[in-house]
């Protein structure tokens, strides 16, 4: 009989192990806390090991020609002239704005179209109780009723509730005092398919983005330690960040005003998961329930699809699910670790408080956006070693 497997979250990292996982005829279940599929989002990129995984998967032509069609990175300075830009022509691979750039609902939908022809999905369900027992595990759902699996994957966010049921207290965050929120408005005749990034002083920033759907993704960041924030309801935090940017220029009005109006509001306190364990008995971790590098390292999306399709294939290659974690968790943890390896200088760095500040980071973008500068920069991005080897495994593992 093939192997029962629950799969908690339904976004990258839950549907690249469903789709694996349900291809080779396991019997797999998904559940997701929401009551349908969640197309919302912000741009995510795709890089080295996770394009060869959709490359895989068939899916590499189609993330492509859904791309949001972001042509690369440009600061503006407080005049609204371009201090620093990054072409994606000449930063194929190490640049801020990468080739395969998509929003993150349209590559979850991607995945999750051909994911769910190969597994049970049951939207509006959550885990309210996990059981091991000798040979399987007994998962309790908050609709009711109790079944049993031989593995359960916990592939939800840095907030994960079934994380903390099964391992209570063991994520030790660090917090990276920066706080996004992210919400899209209208788009404007004057929006680019640049991401333009304008920093304010008191270590705020206001970001622009495009998209393929008519709209302008927008992102409001503030350099401050956390307060539990994450915690207030949603109309206390649309209220900090209209105090806090009403004096900040450039497009603060215009944001603010499509933040009063915005209904896929996203409010993030950035904290990493620092996990020692990623499984405990029959069930594990992927994804940001897993390792959250948060949007800073610029590679959560890349980890997400990588490590999904790695705890899928170990599982799929070996009979003992014990041996297919710890195998995983040797796969993937030296990639994960530099993964969050983001100093927590970066922030401060990025977030100036003071104009000259402003000034010293837009000079020091300025020389790295240059040619040769670019040339080192793509040399020592990140990759490499780290990466996981998929070559371990077949193009299409059963």
């Amino acid at each position: 009989m093939a192997r029962r497997i629950l799969i908690t979250g339904a976004s990258i990292a839950g549907n690249v192990a469903a789709w694996w996982l349900g291809r080779s005829g396991y019997d797999v279940t998904v559940v997701e806390r929401a009551p349908a599929f969640r197309d919302g989002g912000q741009n995510v990129d795709v890089r080295g090991v996770g394009r060869e995984v959709l490359r895989r998967m068939g899916l590499e032509r189609a993330a492509l020609d859904a791309g949001t069609g972001e042509e690369g990175t440009a600061w503006i300075d407080g005049e609204g002239r371009i201090a620093a830009r990054f072409d994606l022509a000449g930063f194929e691979s190490g640049g801020p704005t990468a080739e395969m750039e998509i929003l993150r609902g349209d590559l979850a939908r991607l995945l999750y179209e051909p994911a769910r022809e190969r597994a049970r999905y049951r939207f509006g369900e959550s885990v309210v109780g996990v059981a091991e027992e000798r040979d399987d595990v007994a998962v309790t759902f908050a609709g009711g009723g109790t079944e049993r699996y031989d593995a359960v994957i916990v592939a939800e966010g840095v907030g994960s509730s079934t994380r903390e049921l099964v391992f209570p207290g063991e994520n030790d965050p660090r917090w990276m005092d920066l706080t996004i929120a992210y919400f899209t408005i209208p788009r404007t005749p004057d929006d680019t398919r640049m991401w333009r990034w304008f920093n304010a002083t008191g270590g705020r920033g206001i970001s622009l983005r495009p998209d393929r759907h008519g709209t302008t993704r927008a992102m409001l960041t503030l350099r401050q330690r956390p307060g539990a924030e994450q915690d207030w309801d949603v109309a206390r935090q649309k209220a900090l960040l209209r105090e806090r940017f009403a004096d900040a220029g450039w497009q603060a009005d215009r944001v603010l005003a499509g933040l009063a109006q915005a209904d896929d509001f996203y409010f993030d306190v950035l904290r990493q998961v620092r996990m020692k364990r990623w499984s405990s008995g029959r069930v594990v971790l992927t994804g940001d329930a897993a390792w959250c590098a948060t949007p800073l390292a610029g590679i959560g999306t890349t980890l997400a699809v990588a490590g999904a399709y790695v705890l899928a294939a170990e599982l799929l290659r070996q009979d003992d699910v014990a041996a297919a974690f710890s195998a995983y968790d040797r796969a993937m943890r030296p990639f994960v670790e530099r993964g969050q390896g983001v100093p927590k200088i970066a922030p401060k760095l990025m977030n100036p408080l003071t104009p000259l500040g402003i000034r010293l980071l837009h000079g020091v973008l300025n020389v790295a956006s240059r040619p040769a500068v670019r040339r080192l920069g793509t040399a020592l991005s990140f990759g490499g070693s780290a990466e996981p080897d998929l070559s371990r495994y077949a193009e299409r593992p059963i």
